[in-house]
């Protein structure tokens, strides 16, 4: 197989290790046992160029792995990308290094233990394709690549890790022109490793034929280089000459022909000689005679000179990326330790209240259980925490299993028209209150609090929603799951005089959507605001327009110019915008209220931005996600540390344009806390690794690009995940999902499940402008009438 994907995701609890295990194999390692209490998880893609290199992506936790190059007198390398790991066998017992490259001969076993989540590629290169150009025997035991040779090739195998990780379609030609350099590098390190002697060569005899190799390499041009002149100019004999070959393993004229061709297939892959013909080619390495080269190089690659070049040419065209401006770009260590007050704003005061909020009319009459005591929480400086996730906030609250929670959630857009969705309002008052000498809520975002990768301002806007909590569930373990049971949802009223009796909302067709880069009309590259009306007294279910703008250059409290929507929370002066009062003329919007976040604290540490959502959920922007729905987490950290934002009053699937109508909202929700012991093997939420929701109709299951990017993508998944998103991706994840479901759930086989995904299970794209893509798979229950 030329490319390959695999995802533990697709399959239950109890098959992901033999499953797992057998997909390790494609790359040459041998599952041994996952880290104690660590639930398993990873990610394979394989892909094997047409000369027959093995490459392969992992991503994967803690676990211990046998390395085997196996029986053919090959080579295998691992580098590893991200986490901590070692490396334990018969001649080496040290620890593998970001960056660094083992090499593992043929029959050498070496196991690989991963400390934490780890990301590696790994790479099989079969003797025969590293013959020719062996200058030395072959290597004797497992080492690690010398850093002089082992920096140039790791850069190398990273780039190829990222290219592999992006491509959204199988292409067998991907890596074609780069084997020769793949090969040229390891015969380089091979040598640079000093590889032990072996019964054909002497240590004295090896270091003499790595010489001759070099003097060939340095004639391969000349069309009547021979064994006698080489022999000529090392003074030697034709006849020791000749066995020197023969005891490395190879004749002059095979070594001679072979390296020829592999110069040749480096050139016809290589832009620079695009001009050359076939024929050039041939001629400017040595070969005399244009149809003994063809043969010989369809015999050597499994395809012609002229095929070959043209595969090539199609191969390197490769579309570039935009420039990364969400998410955490890759800057030093030093600039995140400038920021390390990281927590020193996050500090809350519980905030308890027994004031009863209105209870609203979506009980779920059909999920019963115990009422506990209710909480009333609201949003203020001191219970929010703005664009990012982190196990180390405090809780603002703390709940029993079966409370009901009365939860304030402000929108980060409310400052787009300051009048009418923050004036006179305390709680949004003190949350966005922002002058040349005071911000309430200074971190509004996961980057820097000195602002020093963008100078956007504290936190950088990696991460923008103002979120409500975090909320203690009492008793939540790691392994439980946690059910947040929406029984109803509000529209925050203005509090301005003015406009009582009214909720607003601002929708933001901003640089992040997908639509961006695809506009009919000049200016082509515009952000337009959309400012909408809710009339809570008239209580029609609608939203209206009432103008738009388009964003022009808004310079913040603290003097920082934005031309871009960039940081959440800037004032807009509306003396220097100009208002569109006909927008949407004659357009009523229908409501569909939801929280765009809901997350439980993810397990890992630091910061994390909002905006992708990942296994713990966080920013889902499913509008199903609205009264009357629960939603099943599962839980990562003690206390499973509740936050809940980003309100929604309305949202068509992809949220194509880049947000909603953020709005702010008021909701009820219930907690229930499932004890992992007691949840039922084939309940819906047994072996949950990601956001479930449940309907009165409707399961839904949701798939991402990347099911748990934290944890795949390594120290870099903060940035990496808006560079490697594709729908391909979240629709196949999606699909892992859903029939993993169908089978465990409702005991359907493989081949049922996938009858019924096809025929009767809606998939949907839930966005495309958070990072981590997302698509749903919606099951609905009359599916299973009994």
């Amino acid at each position: 197989m030329d490319r390959a994907h695999f995802s533990t995701e697709s399959y239950a609890h109890d098959q992901r290790g033999p499953a797992w295990q057998a997909r390790l194999l494609d790359a040459r390692l041998h599952f041994r046992s996952p880290a104690p209490e660590q639930p398993l998880h990873g990610t394979l893609l394989s892909h094997r160029t047409p000369a027959g290199i093995e490459v392969s992506v992992i991503a994967a936790t803690p676990q211990v792995v046998s390395a085997r190059a196996g029986g053919e007198r090959g080579y295998l390398l691992i580098m590893l990308l991200d986490g901590q790991a070692e490396l334990t066998g018969s001649v080496i017992d040290e620890p593998l290094a970001t960056g660094e490259i083992a090499c593992i001969p043929a029959m050498e076993s070496v196991d690989f233990v991963a400390r934490t989540p780890f990301r590696i590629v790994t790479l099989h290169i079969r003797h025969a394709l590293i013959a020719p150009r062996l200058a030395s025997a072959p290597l004797a035991g497992t080492c690690k690549l010398p850093p002089s040779v082992g920096g140039l090739f790791g850069s190398l195998l990273r780039t190829i890790a990222d290219q592999l990780d992006a491509m959204a379609e199988p292409d067998a030609q991907a890596l074609e022109p780069v084997e020769g350099v793949l090969l040229e590098l390891l015969a380089s390190a091979l040598v640079a490793a000093k590889p032990h002697a072996t019964s054909g060569l002497s240590s004295s005899r090896s270091a003499m034929f790595a010489r001759i190799c070099h003097r060939v390499q340095a004639r391969l041009a000349e069309p009547d280089l021979s064994l006698s002149a080489i022999a000529s100019d090392e003074h030697i004999s034709d006849r020791y000459l000749r066995k020197l070959f023969e005891d490395s393993g190879h004749s002059f004229s095979t070594y001679l022909r072979n390296s020829r061709l592999e110069r040749c297939h480096a050139d016809l892959a290589n832009p620079v000689y695009d001009q050359l013909s076939v024929s050039d080619i041939c001629y400017r390495w040595g070969f005399n005679d244009p149809s003994y080269f063809s043969q010989a190089f369809r015999e050597r690659f499994g395809v012609s000179p002229k095929a070959y070049r043209e595969q090539s040419v199609k191969a390197r065209t490769l579309p570039a990326r935009a420039r990364i401006s969400r998410g955490h770009p890759d800057f030093p260590s030093a600039t995140l330790q400038r920021g390390a007050g990281l927590m020193a704003d996050t500090v809350r005061t519980a905030h308890r209240s027994a004031t009863e909020g209105h209870d609203g009319n979506a009980a779920h009459a059909n999920l019963p259980h115990a009422a506990g005591q209710h909480h009333y929480l609201r949003a203020t400086r001191e219970s929010v925490h703005w664009g990012y996730l982190s196990h180390d906030l405090p809780p603002v609250l703390t709940v029993d299993s079966g409370d009901t929670v009365t939860i304030e959630t402000l929108t980060q857009h409310a400052t787009d028209d300051w009048e009418r969705m923050v004036q006179g309002d305390p709680g949004a008052e003190s949350v966005f209150h922002w002058t040349a000498t005071q911000k309430n809520v200074d971190r509004r975002g996961a980057g820097p609090m000195d602002a020093s990768v963008y100078g956007r301002g504290a936190g950088e806007g990696f991460g923008v929603h103002i979120c409500t909590g975090p909320i203690a569930v009492k008793d939540a373990m790691p392994g439980d799951v946690l059910e947040v049971r929406i029984l109803d949802l509000q529209p925050r009223p203005s509090a301005n005089p003015a406009y009582a009796g009214k909720a607003f909302g601002a929708h933001a067709s901003a640089w992040w959507g997908f639509h961006y880069q695809d506009m009919l009309t000049a200016p082509r590259e515009r952000e337009v605001v959309t400012v909408f009306e809710i009339d809570c007294e008239r209580n029609d279910g609608v939203a209206r327009a009432l103008y738009s703008f388009r964003w022009t250059p808004q310079r913040d409290p603290f003097g920082v110019v934005h031309t871009t929507i960039d940081y959440p929370g800037v004032p807009v002066d509306h003396t220097k915008i100009t208002k569109n009062h006909r927008a949407l003329k004659d357009v009523e919007i229908p409501l569909r209220p939801h929280f765009g976040v809901l997350a439980v604290a993810p397990a890992q540490d630091g910061l994390i931005d909002s905006i992708p959502p990942s296994s713990y959920a966080g920013n889902l922007d499913n509008w199903r996600v609205t009264r009357g729905a629960s939603v099943f987490l599962k839980v990562a950290v003690p206390n499973a540390l509740l936050s809940i934002g980003d309100p929604h009053a309305s949202q068509g699937d992809a949220e194509l344009g880049g947000t909603a109508i953020e709005c702010s909202l008021t909701g009820k929700i219930q907690l229930i806390l499932h004890k992992k012991a007691a949840i039922p093997a084939n309940a819906p939420f047994a072996d949950l690794t990601y956001p479930l929701v449940e309907t009165a109709q409707e399961w839904i299951v949701h798939g991402f690009s990347s099911p748990n990017h934290l944890a795949e993508l390594g120290q870099k998944a903060q940035s990496q995940i808006y560079l490697k998103s594709t729908l391909d991706s979240a629709l196949r994840d999606a699909f892992y999902k859903a029939r993993r479901f169908l089978m465990q759930v409702n005991g359907l086989t493989e081949d049922e499940a996938n009858a019924i995904l096809s025929v009767g299970v809606d998939f949907g794209v839930t966005q495309v402008v958070n990072g981590n893509w997302g698509v749903h798979a919606i099951i609905r229950k009359c599916l299973f009438p009994s």
